[in-house]
């Protein structure tokens, strides 16, 4: 197992992405990968265009993923993860400013694993990054190797 844990943070808000990168880097050994915009993540994903070099086999411990992107938008996102064997097992956060309950069913029925909207305070975020980050990464088993065998 690595001694870092991977995480694909996907987050176009620069101020958000900058308190999501700080939180979890300060209470667990992770090393993020960032996607601006959903096309971006998918192709880390997919191991296309710019990150073409990136092996398939050693997929990201957790996605971090926002509903409101550029390009492409979260949903289409996380539709493509869970339609695809190679990448259905990996859990996928929705963190997102949306509180619709619409968004939300949304993201459940196309698979999403957690949603945990963005609190306005900023201690509140803060909290919430760390225990998700806990969660995810410390209490979780990760999916064995198997469940991504096509």
């Amino acid at each position: 197992m690595d001694e870092y844990l991977e995480i694909l943070l996907v987050e176009d808000d620069p101020r958000d992405l900058r308190l999501t990168m700080r939180e979890l880097k300060t209470h667990l050994k992770v090393r993020i990968e960032v996607a601006r915009d959903g096309e971006e993540a998918l192709d880390f994903l997919f191991c296309r265009g710019a990150h073409a070099d990136r092996s398939p086999e050693h997929p990201p411990r957790l996605i971090v993923l926002d509903l409101k992107l550029p390009k492409v938008d979260g949903f289409q996102v996380l539709r493509e993860i869970k339609a695809h064997p190679e990448t259905q097992a990996i859990p996928v956060v929705a963190l997102t400013s949306s509180h619709e309950e619409r968004d939300m069913i949304e993201s459940y029925h196309l698979g999403v694993n957690s949603y945990v909207p963005k609190p306005v305070d900023f201690g509140e975020f803060r909290d919430k990054i760390r225990a998700m980050g806990l969660y995810w990464l410390e209490v979780n088993h990760p999916a064995p190797k198997k469940a991504f065998e096509v």
